[in-house]
Parts: C-alpha cells; sequence; structure tokens
C-alpha cells in the first residue's frame, strides 16, 4: 500500500516561511507564532519591523534583545503615562544608561514616537539613533514655561540629520518655536518632506509671517499640515498673499491641510441658522485660482476655512484642470460649490479623478448640488457631508444610486434635514455596500418615513435629454438606471434600490448623539440587521447642567448586543460637561451620568473599550466614577482597557475582576493634562501597585 506524504509548514523553505510571517499584521497572531517553536519565535523576531512598546518605564532595562529587525519604534505609552520617559519617578536608573539599553535592543530604530513632556527626554533619545528619519512627538502637558524658544526640537535636529517626517499634532507646544530651529538647521530643513503642524491643542495657529518662514525653510516639502487663522480680526491671518507664497515656496506639495483652529472647538452650530457666518474669508477667486495653478501635484486637499469662501466653483474648476492627481478633497465654509443649473457639469463636479469628498458647512448646496457631485465625482468611495441644511434624503438617495458602484464610506453630520432614519432611508440603494459610517443621532422624524411613499429621489430623465454625446440607446439605458419611481427591477433593484435589508459589509459605526438622549432606537431606525460590525464609535456630547435626571436607567448600549461581531467600542464621553462634585438640587452629578452612559455594557462582548469620562471643565476634572468602575467591571470579556482621564486607586482595583484583562491604561491625552498627581487619585506609586497586580493573575489565554 502506498504510503501518503503529508506535507506541513516546517518542510517549507525558511525564506517561505520569513514571508508568510512577515505578512501577518495581528500583533496576537505574531506572538502566537513565536510561541510555537524555537524556529517559529526567531522568524517572527527577525520579521517584526514595528513595535509599541506597553510596559512599565522601570522595566525597559529588561527589555531582551531579539527585537533587532524594529525599525519603527513607539515608546509614548508606556507607563505611568505621560511621565517623562527616562526620568520616571518609578525608576532608580540612570536616564543615559535605560538610553543605551534601548539602542542596544533597538539598533534599527528608523522611526520613533516619544511622550517629550520635557526636552531632557530628546537630548538623552535622539543621539542613540542619528539615523532617524520619522520622528513623533507627543504631549499634552502644558510646555515648560522656563523653556527657551525651540529647545524641545534643538537637540533632534543637532543630531539627526536625514531627518524627513516631523509629526507634532498631538504635541503642545508654542508656534514660535519651530521656526527659529528650521532656520537654525537649514539642512535638516531642506531634508523635511513631511510636516504635520496640526495640533488640536493650540488654539493660536501659526500666523502668517511663519508660514512663510516655515515654507521657505522646507521647499522640498510633499506632506504639509498646518494650523492657521483665517478670521482678519487676528494679527497674522491668512489670506491671498500666504496662499501664494506657500504655492510658490513649496510646489511640490502632494499633501496640503489648512485648517483654522476654531474647527478644533464646537463645530455642531445652531440647525437653525443659515449656514453663512458673519464674515467672509480675506481670500479671492484670483488668489484661489493662482494657488491651485501652482499646485499641480497635489493628491490631497484640505481647506478648512470656517468664514465665507463665495462663489468657489469657478476656482474649483481650475483645481480640477490644473491638479489632474488630485484623489481627496476636504472643503469647510466654501458655498456656490456646484451651481446645478441645467445638465452641464460644473465648479466641483468637474474635479472628476476624486475618490474622497468632504464637504463641510456650505450653506446653498441643494439636492440638485449632490446629485451633480454624483455624476461628476463617480470614482468616490468616500463622502463626508457636514452641517450642509438644504440636503434632504431625495437628494442623497440619488447621489447614491449613481455612486452605488464605488461608494463604501459615508458620513452624514449636522444636517438639518437628515435625522438619523432619514440618513438611513437615504443610504437603502447602497446598503449592502458600505462598509463604514457615521450619523447623528436624532430621532425626530422617524414616525414621518412610514408615509414617504416610492417619492425617494429625482427623476433624471429630463436632464438626461440634454446630456452631449449620448445616443437613444444611451439614453434609455440610463432612464431604466435612474427611474427610482419605477415599478420594475433593474440589476437586482427592487423600485429602483438595491432589496437587501442588511448592512452586510458595515465594519465600523460612528455615532452622535446628544446628551439626556437614548441609544436604544438605533436598531429599530434601520440599522437592525449588521452581521459584519465589528467596530463602534459614540460620541456623546452636551451639558448635564441643563438636563434634568432622564426618565430612563439605561442610555441604551444594550441594544447593541444585536450585532453579534461587536468587539470593538469607543465611548467618547468627554464633551459631556457636568458637576463632577455636589449638583443643585434636582439635577445629577456626573457619577450618576456616568451610571446612566454604562448601564448595561455588561452585555456586550467587547474585547477592547476606550473610555472618556464627562468633564468638570470648572475644575479640569475627567474622572472615573465609583459607579463607572463598578459597570466596567462586569465586562468579562474585555482584554484591553484604556481610560482617558484619572481614576481613584481603589476605583481601578474593581477592574482585577474581569478575568482577561491584560493590557488597561489611564491617559490624561486632552490639552491641558493634569499637571500633578492629586492626594487622592492614581500616582505613580498606585499605578506601579495595580500593575503588578494585574500581571500576577493567572490568564488562559
Amino acid at each position: 500500500m502506498a504510503t501518503t506524504i503529508t506535507t506541513t509548514l516546517n518542510d517549507l523553505p525558511e525564506a517561505i516561511v520569513s514571508n508568510i510571517i512577515a505578512f501577518v499584521s495581528d500583533v496576537r497572531s505574531r506572538n502566537s507564532i513565536s510561541l510555537v517553536c524555537r524556529r517559529f519565535r526567531v522568524l517572527e523576531r527577525a520579521t517584526r519591523t514595528s513595535l509599541a512598546l506597553r510596559g512599565n518605564a522601570r522595566d525597559i532595562h529588561l527589555i531582551p534583545r531579539c527585537f533587532s529587525a524594529v525599525t519603527s519604534l513607539d515608546l509614548s505609552l508606556l507607563s505611568p503615562w505621560g511621565h517623562a520617559l527616562l526620568s520616571s519617578p518609578a525608576s532608580p536608573l540612570d536616564p543615559l544608561l535605560l538610553a543605551l539599553r534601548l539602542r542596544v535592543a533597538f539598533p534599527s530604530v528608523t522611526s520613533l514616537t516619544v511622550y517629550g513632556r520635557s526636552a531632557s527626554t530628546l537630548q538623552v533619545l535622539a543621539p542613540q539613533w542619528p539615523a532617524l528619519h520619522r520622528v513623533k512627538l507627543v504631549r499634552w502637558h502644558q510646555r515648560p514655561q522656563q523653556s527657551q524658544l525651540g529647545e524641545d526640537f534643538f537637540s533632534l535636529f543637532e543630531q539627526c540629520s536625514s531627518l524627513s517626517t516631523l509629526d507634532l499634532s498631538e504635541f503642545y507646544y508654542w508656534t514660535e518655536d519651530l521656526p527659529s530651529v528650521l532656520e537654525a538647521f537649514p539642512a535638516v530643513a531642506q531634508s523635511l518632506s513631511k510636516l504635520d503642524l496640526l495640533a488640536t491643542s493650540s488654539m493660536a495657529g501659526f500666523k502668517d509671517d511663519e508660514i512663510r518662514a516655515i515654507t521657505e525653510a522646507c521647499p522640498n516639502l510633499k506632506e504639509l499640515r498646518i494650523a492657521c487663522r483665517f478670521d482678519q480680526r487676528y494679527i497674522g491671518y491668512v489670506g491671498d498673499e500666504v496662499l501664494q507664497a506657500l504655492a510658490a515656496n513649496c510646489s511640490k506639495l502632494s499633501v496640503l491641510h489648512l485648517v483654522d483652529t476654531s474647527s478644533f472647538g464646537d463645530t455642531r452650530g445652531d440647525p437653525n441658522e443659515d449656514g453663512f457666518t458673519a464674515e467672509d474669508a480675506r481670500i479671492s477667486r484670483a488668489a484661489m485660482v493662482d494657488f491651485f495653478s501652482g499646485l499641480r501635484f497635489l493628491e490631497e486637499l484640505v481647506l478648512d476655512v470656517c468664514l465665507n469662501v463665495r462663489d468657489s466653483g469657478l476656482a474649483l474648476e481650475v483645481l480640477g484642470s490644473k491638479c489632474p492627481r488630485l484623489r481627496a478633497l476636504k472643503l469647510g465654509q466654501f458655498h456656490g460649490v456646484c451651481s446645478a443649473v441645467g445638465s452641464q457639469l460644473d465648479g466641483l463636479a468637474l474635479c472628476q479623478g476624486l475618490e474622497s469628498l468632504t464637504i463641510k458647512n456650505s450653506a446653498d448646496l441643494t439636492d440638485m448640488g449632490l446629485i451633480e457631485i454624483g455624476r461628476g465625482c463617480c470614482r468616490l468611495t468616500k463622502f463626508h457631508v457636514h452641517g450642509c441644511k438644504e440636503i434632504t434624503v431625495k437628494g442623497l438617495r440619488t447621489m447614491a444610486c449613481l455612486l452605488r458602484r464605488t461608494l463604501v464610506d459615508v458620513s452624514i453630520s449636522c444636517c438639518k434635514n437628515l435625522d438619523a432614519t432619514a440618513s438611513l432611508r437615504a443610504l437603502e440603494p447602497i446598503r449592502d455596500k458600505i462598509q463604514r459610517l457615521h450619523i447623528d443621532c436624532i430621532w425626530e422624524s422617524s414616525e414621518n418615513f412610514d408615509n414617504l411613499g416610492a417619492d425617494h429621489s429625482f427623476d433624471l430623465n429630463e436632464m438626461l435629454e440634454n446630456e452631449e454625446g449620448d445616443d437613444d440607446e444611451q439614453r434609455s439605458k440610463k432612464r431604466m438606471k435612474y427611474d427610482l419611481n419605477s415599478d420594475s427591477s433593474y440589476n437586482g433593484y427592487d423600485n429602483g434600490f438595491w432589496c437587501s435589508k442588511s448592512w452586510d459589509r458595515l465594519e465600523y459605526l460612528s455615532l452622535w448623539i446628544g446628551v439626556g438622549e437614548l441609544l436604544s432606537p438605533l436598531p429599530m431606525a434601520g440599522l437592525e440587521d449588521c452581521p459584519n460590525l465589528k467596530e463602534i464609535r459614540i460620541k456623546v456630547e452636551g451639558d448635564c447642567r441643563r438636563r434634568h435626571k432622564p426618565a430612563e436607567r439605561a442610555f441604551g448600549l444594550s441594544s447593541l448586543a444585536s450585532y453579534p461581531q461587536l468587539t470593538k467600542m469607543v465611548l467618547d464621553c468627554g464633551d459631556t460637561i457636568g458637576y463632577a462634585l455636589t449638583a443643585p438640587s434636582g439635577q445629577m452629578d456626573l457619577s450618576l451620568w456616568e451610571r446612566f452612559f454604562l448601564n448595561g455594557i455588561g452585555i456586550l462582548s467587547l474585547n477592547e473599550l476606550d473610555y472618556w469620562p464627562p468633564q468638570d471643565r470648572d475644575v479640569n476634572q475627567r474622572s472615573l466614577s465609583l459607579p463607572a468602575a463598578g459597570l466596567l467591571a462586569e465586562c468579562l470579556t474585555l482584554r484591553k482597557l484604556f481610560i482617558h482621564g484619572t481614576a481613584h486607586e481603589h476605583f481601578m482595583n474593581f477592574l482585577l475582576r474581569i478575568p482577561n484583562l491584560r493590557d488597561v491604561q489611564l491617559r490624561g491625552d486632552y490639552y491641558p493634562a493634569p499637571e500633578n498627581d492629586m492626594s487622592t487619585e492614581m500616582r505613580v506609586d498606585s499605578c506601579c501597585r495595580f500593575e503588578d497586580a494585574l500581571n500576577r493573575r493567572p490568564i488562559d489565554d
């Protein structure tokens, strides 16, 4: 009898096995691979190029030397979070010796992320890796007042002459710090190709002369993200001259973000306003035409101006013609983007290479404008609309039909006529295609949709009659495709839209909800069947001080149990404001509001949770309360829990009841982060005791 020869993974050549392991990106899967055998461990370590350390800073000296292939190292999440990395109170070791130990453990690092609470961190770390190409600095604490201008960056620029990417998007600093350093190190400035200066913690923004100085010092930039002011009432606002100088100084740009700092705050606005601001931006049409003409390599552009930019259609036509590589575009407070007169495409609709489009606060964008964009930008895979008060379910639904083949990422926010039910009804034609979705949980008009009937969209036949270049047969096919009110079906459509009632491909869902409202109507609004939903983000916003006690006991998290694959949640109550201490008579303090928000979370089978507690702005306090700690302890399936705030040590000990919990951290990643440990909250010693207790527990997996 012939013997059967079985080939296993061990029989493959080492080069093939190494390539297979290199394609594994999930960290837990890679860790499991390394436990199979010694050979697999060696191959896994040799192919791991990225690593984020999540231990305690006191244990840095214990790091093994098996990660020599790591090129991207993240040190910003070490515990205790936010403390100086190499001079932590928890570690008595010499900072220089620790830095040398890191260099020995990770000799190949070219990309570094580090929490730079003080300049001393980079003064010790930068000399260890002089070949650094990419650096991201993180700091949510206030800049040390006694520091000299540019002191945070001086060591980095002095030691790392080949620096090409600098990310300061999560680093609090003064805008005056950077230009002086760029001028002091011209060779490093000229080598920079990517510069991210969109620090949401700073509301000042870069002034016009600082932007000129940065772009003159860095002529080879290909990516620039920068916060500024477009309001002429501020000194150093951005106007025509700055835009023209930017295009002249950095003509090689492929990615450009110019964002007004006011967009970092409350951007929802009043839904009853007309959408126009009181002031216009000092940006002329001619300047925009020159600006776009000088940046012919643009692939991604963000202009979030937060002031009126009127009659922008002609300039956007120039953008479409002069920047043929443009694939992603975000416009904030641009009006007149499409005239939508007749069947001729104009304005934004002529940017026909776009794959991602975000329109924010365009006051005169109408349903016909949406349809024109859908006809012209036929490659869109991502469409986000925010604060456009004239669009309705009809226009959005027709646009969804036009983009059915490509559109997979949709966000609808702060649109007066598009509440939760209306948004979901408008997206029915692509319900089986969408992978990522954001809506506002506003339930006002839910009862009106039972009587909406079949009149969901526009009849485009009149527009098709006048389209040039189509013969009778082509127009006939288009009528069949766009006639949404017919009783016939076309390619799987029923009454013009896809008949599936399941959101088969939806994997990520983002929700905004006002404080005091309930989440429980979400399934009934049209999201009852999401078989593959894995991640959800919920942002709760509002002032609890103006709300009375809710009639219901729970916010409605238990209603999410109907989504079988849901394992990851971000619950952001950071913009929920209330009383951290004693509340006035008849109102609830934040501990009771946290009980309301988290009630029912234990029913969900979550593996990972990011939680932002509500805050009391008067005392700058975001703290986990006793009811919240008790309810989080009921999430028995959690493996990762990140609390973006502070907590008492005995509250944190409740979390030790979660059997498989492996990774817990308190992060003050909001500005300004607490400077000093309060006597009754988690301190360095408290953090170490909790982590020791967490790591002592036996865990099966």
